[in-house]
């Protein structure tokens, strides 16, 4: 049996175990986070995370929209749940770009090795490690002032709208450059881009694909190195919070089986939404997405403004 195959097999299984997790409601606790809302805020994640739409804008407007209040008012418990969420795409993101991924980790470890930059694969790979830094300083400094001050449905509204319109300016760029090409001032650049995207509502995937098109890389190459950089920032965000909210604070209680559903759930979805985008962006442009966000932002504030949800959740 070839590995597509294989990969397709084991994520056909995989998610029929959330599902059934889900249904049996294993591991869940009256009154939390139940099973179905692990599993359907699992499959936004694997979903939005990827997909120039926002994951975290789609992970606070589900749960305002269907009136589930848990997460809003446990941080805590919320905290640990978006570890396992993110930990799932990150398997997917992972899986699907494993070839590369080794390639990449050789080709920067035999460059520092020689002390020296030699090929294209070990500039790509010190490209990668350039644009995650300044979004990892920022999501350290600056995640008590984003969780305090920002994730309000309205402003999420904006912020899809808004970064919805860069998308589709950024994708009427002519492509002329490929990953390679993009020098230390456009790694720069895209990781400049990635800090933005700790506001809910611009999107990770969105703002790095829109940098990279400014950049003159084609739709796909810039789809690529959107994936290639979340596996460093989603990694390192989830071995800290891993390690602060569940080896040293413990898994709150009622939360293994959503987390488990939830992650396997995100994980599934994930990969499909790479192999989705990937395949589409060949043949169409980006304005698809441009369309879904701006009205998804009119329907927010339709609905804000008709009273039938709050502006604040």
């Amino acid at each position: 049996m070839s590995r597509a195959r294989v990969v397709v097999a084991l994520s056909a299984a995989a998610f029929a175990l959330a599902v059934v997790l889900a249904a049996l409601r294993v591991g869940e606790a009256p009154g939390k986070l139940s099973g179905w809302q692990a599993l359907v805020l699992g499959i936004v994640q694997g979903a939005t995370e990827l997909l120039p739409i926002s994951s975290s804008g789609h992970l606070i407007l589900v749960p305002w929209a269907f009136g589930w209040h848990y997460l809003e008012q446990h941080p805590e418990f919320n905290k640990t749940f978006d570890v396992a969420l993110h930990l799932g795409t990150l398997v997917a993101v992972v899986l699907y770009f494993w070839r590369d991924l080794v390639g990449l980790v050789r080709a920067w470890f035999r460059s520092v090795a020689a002390r020296r930059i030699a090929t294209g694969e070990e500039r790509i790979a010190w490209y990668i490690v350039v644009a995650t830094i300044p979004a990892a300083i920022a999501g350290a400094a600056g995640e008590s002032f984003i969780e305090d001050h920002l994730g309000d449905p309205w402003q999420i509204a904006i912020l899809l709208a808004l970064f919805g319109v860069i998308l589709w300016l950024a994708d009427r760029v002519q492509p002329t450059r490929t990953m390679e090409g993009i020098g230390w001032k456009g790694a720069v650049g895209v990781g400049l881009a990635q800090c933005l995207a700790l506001m809910p509502g611009v999107s990770r995937s969105g703002v790095t694909i829109s940098a990279a098109r400014l950049l003159r890389l084609d739709r796909d190459q810039a789809a690529r190195l959107s994936f290639l950089l979340l596996v460093p920032i989603v990694f390192g965000a989830a071995v800290l919070k891993g390690v602060k909210d569940v080896l040293i604070d413990g898994l709150p209680p009622g939360s293994a089986g959503p987390f488990v559903i939830g992650m396997l759930a995100a994980a599934v979805v994930g990969l499909v939404a790479i192999w989705g985008l990937l395949g589409y962006v060949r043949r169409h442009t980006y304005g698809v997405f441009v369309v879904y966000r701006l009205v998804l932002a009119g329907t927010i504030l339709l609905v804000i403004a008709a009273g039938w949800r709050g502006k604040t959740f």
